[in-house]
Parts: C-alpha cells; sequence; structure tokens
C-alpha cells in the first residue's frame, strides 16, 4: 500500500472513531447512564412541579440549548418593534402587578414576532407557528409573556421538547426541507406522541399562514397564576386579541408570496408603522379560581389543553400598541432576550410540565447564545434600579464599586439588602407540593382526541376543506407510507370523516376506530368569527396613460378614508397622466409589484393599452380572483379583463356611478374573500 492511500486509510478510520449508529441501540446519557423514561420529566407526583434534581433532563436541555449558535434553534426568523401597554380598569382584586393597577397608566414593551421552524433566511409566509413575545418594562422589571399565535402546544413534558424539534427541522441526512414541516421526520413524531393530535388540527389550519403579524392572534399558551396583595391566587392564561381581526392566506398566495416577497411580514409591520397606522392588539385573561382546578373535562395545567371561552370567558383588561420600529435589527431584535420566566410580584407560575421544562431552558439558552451578561444589553435591560452581588462575567457593562460582592456582610452594612414582601419584595406563592419523586405522565393529560374533535367541530366549511388540503398536501411529501398510514390512523379518532377522505387521497386504509364522542363546538375558534375591517388594506390601482382624472381621482379619496392603501400600479415607474391635468405617481411596475401582495385589485385602465398592458392586467386579475380577493374595475377597466370570463362573478365590482362603486368597493375589501368561488 503506497503511503497516500495509507494516509487516506487513517483519516477514514479517524473519522469512523467518532460515527456513531444510534439504530436499535439502548439510550443512554452522554455519561453512560441507561435511560429507563425519555418522556417525563422528574416530579412531585404525577402532577406536581419538576424538580431541578432531575439531571437526565438538564444534560438532555443543556445540549438542545447550546446545539446552534448564534443563531436562535427555534423562532430564528423573526422581527420586532416598540409599543406601549394601557390598562383599561384596575386588577387591584386579582393580582399585585403594578402595572395592572391604575387604569390609563402606559407601560412601555417591546415584542417580537417569529416563525418557529426555519432558519434565520427562510420565507416568512411559510406555514408555521408565529411566536408572539411581549417585554413589559415595568417599574417593578421586565415581564415576558412569551407566547405563540396558537393557544396550546404539541407536547406536554418540556423534556421532549429537543425531540420535537428534530424531529420538525430540516432532516440532518439532507437538510431538507427548510422551515417546513412537510416530511417524514416531523409526522413520525406526531404519529408516536398522540399528545400532538389537537394541536395538528391547529397548524393544518389557517392560523399557520396569517395575513400579517398584525392580524393574528397571541397567546401565553401555559397556566400562570395571579396573586393578589391578601396572598390569594386563581389560575391565568393571557389572550392578545388583534383590533383589526384575524386573517389568513389562502395556501397557493401564501406559498408563491415567498417568492414574491420572502420578507412580507417584516415589511407589512415596518411600512404600516411609518405611515402611523399602529399594530393594536387588545390583551384578554381568562381567570379561573383554585377552587375550580379539577372542575373540567381537561386538565388545567395541560399544555395541549385550551379551556373553552364559552366555559371560562375571556376578560378585555387592555391594549398594546406597536408604535415605533428599533433603530438597528441585531442590536434590538436579534439580541432581545425573552424568558417565561421573568415574572413581577403578583404574577407566579404553575406546574404545567412544559412551562416548567422553560423556566431552565429559557435562561440557559440566553446565556450560551447571547452571553453572560445578557440582561445588561439595552433591549433587556429593565426601566426599574437593579442592585445585587453578580459580578463579573462575559460583555460586563456594569461597573460595579466598594470591595463587599456577597451576602450577608458587614462591611457594607448588608447592602444590598433584601426587601420584605410586605413592602414590595418578591414572594413565592406557597402552593402545596406533594407526592413521590417519579417520572410519569399524569392519568388527567391522557385523553389526546377531545379538543382536536372540538376544533374541528368549530371549523366552518371552508376551513374544514382548507385543513384538508393541508394535511392532504403535507402528508403528500412524506415519502414512508407506514407514516401516512400512522398519522390517518391517529386522524380517525378525531373525525371519521376527515379520515376518509385523507385515506382516499394519500393512498393508504381507512382506519378502523372510533371516533371521538364528543358533539360540542367552540365558536371563538373559528376564524370566520372576527372582526372585518378594510383599514390598512393594500389596494392594487392597474391604471393606464389617459385615463379618467376626476372619477379615478375621487375613488382613491374615498378608498383612503376608509383606512385603505391604494398603490398605483403602471408600466413603468414615474407618473401616470389621466384627464384634466390629474397625475398620479407610481408606486409599483408590472414588474417590481405583484397581486401576491395586494389585498384586492382596482382596474382602472387608459386610453392607451397597448398588449403588454393587457396582459399583465389580465395576469394580475386572473391571481387575484383565484385567491378569492376583491376586484373592482372601471368600465375602461372591465374591457380588459373581460377575456378573463370573471365579469359578474362575486367580488367583481364594475363601476357604474364613482359614488356607488366605492362603496360597494369597500364593502368588498372590507369583507377579504369571497369563498363562494370556490
Amino acid at each position: 500500500m503506497s503511503k497516500e492511500a495509507m494516509d487516506e486509510n487513517k483519516k477514514i478510520k479517524q473519522r469512523n472513531a467518532f460515527l456513531r449508529d444510534n439504530n436499535g441501540k439502548e439510550m443512554s446519557s452522554n455519561e453512560g447512564v441507561k435511560i429507563s423514561d425519555d418522556s417525563n420529566s422528574l416530579k412531585a407526583g404525577d402532577r406536581g412541579p419538576t424538580l431541578l434534581e432531575d439531571f437526565l433532563m438538564r444534560e438532555k436541555l443543556s445540549h438542545f440549548d447550546r446545539e446552534r449558535i448564534p443563531e436562535r434553534v427555534v423562532h430564528a426568523r423573526g422581527y420586532g418593534a416598540y409599543g406601549e401597554f394601557e390598562l383599561y380598569e384596575s386588577l387591584e382584586e386579582l393580582t399585585m402587578a403594578h402595572f395592572l393597577q391604575d387604569p390609563g397608566v402606559k407601560t412601555p414593551l417591546f415584542v417580537r414576532f417569529s416563525e418557529v421552524a426555519g432558519s434565520k433566511g427562510v420565507n416568512e409566509t411559510n406555514r408555521d407557528v408565529r411566536g408572539f413575545s411581549v417585554k413589559f418594562y415595568t417599574e417593578e422589571g421586565n415581564f415576558d409573556l412569551v407566547g405563540n399565535n396558537i393557544p396550546i402546544f404539541f407536547i406536554q413534558d418540556g423534556v421532549k421538547f429537543p425531540d420535537l424539534i428534530h424531529a420538525l427541522k430540516p432532516e440532518p441526512n439532507n437538510e431538507i426541507p427548510q422551515g417546513s414541516t412537510a416530511h417524514d421526520t416531523f409526522w413520525d413524531f406526531i404519529a408516536n406522541n398522540q399528545e400532538s393530535a389537537a394541536m395538528v388540527m391547529w397548524i393544518m389550519s389557517d392560523r399557520t399562514i396569517p395575513r400579517s403579524f398584525r392580524m393574528m392572534q397571541g397567546f401565553g399558551v401555559h397556566t400562570f397564576r395571579l396573586v393578589n396583595k391578601e396572598g390569594k391566587s386563581r389560575f391565568v392564561k393571557f389572550h392578545w386579541r388583534p383590533v383589526l381581526g384575524m386573517h389568513s392566506f389562502v395556501w397557493d398566495e401564501a406559498q408563491k408570496l415567498g417568492g414574491a416577497d420572502p420578507d412580507f411580514h417584516r415589511r407589512d409591520l415596518w411600512e404600516n408603522i411609518n405611515a402611523g397606522n399602529f399594530a393594536e392588539f387588545e390583551l384578554g385573561i381568562q381567570v379561573l379560581e383554585e377552587a375550580d382546578e379539577f372542575k373540567f373535562d381537561f386538565d388545567i395545567l395541560d399544555a395541549t389543553k385550551l379551556w373553552p371561552e364559552e366555559d371560562i370567558p375571556v376578560r378585555i383588561i387592555g391594549k398594546m400598541t406597536i408604535n415605533q420600529n428599533v433603530e438597528n435589527v441585531f442590536a434590538e431584535t436579534e439580541q432581545s432576550a425573552f424568558h417565561p420566566g421573568n415574572i413581577v410580584r403578583g404574577i407566579d407560575f404553575s406546574n404545567d410540565p412544559l412551562l416548567q421544562g422553560r423556566l431552565f431552558s429559557y435562561t440557559d439558552t440566553q446565556l450560551a447564545r447571547v452571553g453572560t451578561n445578557y440582561q445588561e444589553l439595552p433591549i433587556n435591560r429593565p426601566v426599574c434600579p437593579v442592585h445585587n452581588n453578580q459580578r463579573d462575567g462575559a460583555s460586563r457593562y456594569t461597573i460595579d464599586r466598594g470591595r463587599v460582592a456577597y451576602h450577608d456582610n458587614s462591611l457594607a452594612n448588608n447592602s444590598p439588602y433584601t426587601v420584605p414582601g410586605t413592602k414590595g419584595g418578591f414572594v413565592t406563592y406557597p402552593s402545596t407540593v406533594q407526592g413521590l419523586k417519579e417520572r410519569k405522565t399524569a392519568p388527567s393529560f391522557l385523553d389526546h382526541f377531545s379538543q382536536a374533535r372540538l376544533f374541528w367541530n368549530s371549523m366552518t366549511g371552508v376551513e374544514r376543506s382548507h385543513i384538508i388540503q393541508a394535511l392532504t398536501f403535507e402528508l403528500g411529501k412524506v415519502k414512508d407510507v407506514s407514516i401516512r398510514q400512522q398519522v390517518v390512523d391517529m386522524l380517525g379518532n378525531i373525525s371519521t370523516e376527515l379520515a376518509t377522505i385523507l385515506a382516499r387521497e394519500l393512498g393508504v386504509a381507512v382506519p378502523n376506530v372510533a371516533e371521538s364522542s364528543v358533539t360540542k363546538s367552540s365558536p371563538a375558534l373559528s376564524m370566520g368569527n372576527t372582526v372585518f375591517s378594510p383599514k390598512t388594506l393594500r389596494v392594487g390601482v392597474i391604471v393606464g396613460e389617459g385615463f379618467d382624472g376626476p372619477s379615478t381621482q375621487y375613488i382613491l379619496n374615498e378608498l383612503k378614508g376608509a383606512g385603505l392603501r391604494p398603490v398605483i400600479v403602471h408600466e413603468r415607474l414615474g407618473v401616470v397622466h389621466g384627464t384634466e391635468g390629474v397625475e398620479l405617481k407610481v408606486d409599483d411596475s408590472f414588474l417590481t409589484g405583484s397581486p401576491l401582495v395586494y389585498d384586492g385589485l382596482f382596474v382602472v385602465g387608459g386610453q392607451n393599452q397597448d398588449e403588454y398592458f393587457q396582459k399583465y392586467t389580465r395576469s394580475y386579475a386572473i391571481e387575484t380572483y383565484n385567491h378569492f380577493k376583491p376586484i373592482g374595475a372601471t368600465p375602461t377597466g372591465a374591457a380588459l379583463i373581460q377575456p378573463a370570463g370573471i365579469i359578474g362573478k362575486p367580488g367583481v365590482i364594475v363601476e357604474q356611478q364613482p359614488a356607488a362603486f366605492a362603496e360597494q368597493f369597500i364593502q368588498a375589501m372590507t369583507q377579504q374573500r369571497f369563498w363562494n368561488r370556490m
């Protein structure tokens, strides 16, 4: 053997020494300890808090938290802005939290919206859960409400979070697909972790392709506590409701828009804030007395379950207004560090095992991703004074005076000193903890299908058809037929009708399982029961040279008066000229614009309509029509789109008289989609 061959053989052996095949092997820790249970963290009783001594959970989460540096492992693609929160009514009877005492007081905040699955460069319109995290800079310290645009989650215990993310991320052998769950490993996880059944229904709904950050709900997901000055505790869940209503794309539109404008969501937020169209959300709470903890047919600590609003109403308590863009995305948005463990006096934790895992993981993650002193960065620093004996560490900003850096002490008169709870110090609510130390899922967590069925029952016909299409697409991308079969079998527990349709579409057997017996529905879960408003919606206005100046200008003024945002589209950039001296500045050319980025289309046309103008106008109209959006046209514009065969169809309005047309078109834009074209 030649020297070159020997060297190459040596390299291969060195590489093979680091290869590990896990297939068919016993599970063990990185220290070689065999693991008997990898699905449950160690708790004090099956519904008790997670114990810090769980060295197996800490090792698993610590390793996971450091797997990708410096980009976030999840929620990497995000965008943030500043705002303020104004309380509507005092919550003194519920909580000691200072920022929830006085109506009218405005608390500064920072919000970060994000996607869960994709990397930092992924398209923003992919189907994905959206992060919805708010940092309140209160006078008593930072309170972080770290949530999503869906009220539940995939898993019940934080120890399984690394497994979930490993499954939904691109498959490690080929790094495919990016920012999508339409692949084998994700659905294999779902099929074998059926606590995710309800979440599957939510992520396959239109909730995961939102029209904008400004038009999606937000949820704290977990069960927290509110504690008042008398020491009385109540359970609470947090809700954000968009003032503009909750609206989404259709799937074909979302896919194409990812190519036309992969930054669509951040551009929408940035431009609207700059234009003074501030994003507004109302904060609501569901409050449950401790005595009612076991009153329901679900466990209130189970993060895969929601609290139906018909049983526990949402009380609206205040409004968030997002009104200021960042100056530097890296310094502010990317270095922002959120943590569900950042709470203030009057807010406390429950024994939710997923929340308990996050309380460890988020601190660990921020220390690894941002650095030891991440809390000193301007975006993360509280507005109230900070004094303690923590010192040094990487990137230390604070210059501490004096020689004493410990507690208790006499050299500094035992300062900084602790503050009694009666004078504002944080005091943990003294909830009772009892039970054997054990790794076990509580029996009350074992019903995985009732709320999935509740969600299905609550959907409109259009929403159900979209869920079916989403599941057909996602599972159609799964190459392993056995995984498809397992998932369809699981869905049979939710709906026989759904499973039967999918079995036919996916080429698998119809499952022989009994569907859930739940018959009730929750109107609050349907996006059909939301607010509809024309405000801030974009109208693509296709204008040709020689257009009817006075009539067009009148209609545009009416649209603007209703809160719509007309975008002038022409063959080329510059100025387009109409009759009687009316001129319009062109915002988009046919090539720089796209019907995908407008919420509706108004075809004005003009006197000089060459073949190029006609071709693109019809193309814009057909794309808009196929996505169920409103289309308006002047008589001249109607002649342009006549060959498309859409005149007279629902949501297609032709001008007869400008005032009447403007009123009808504004109504159509308010409706937003015309599903009866289907």
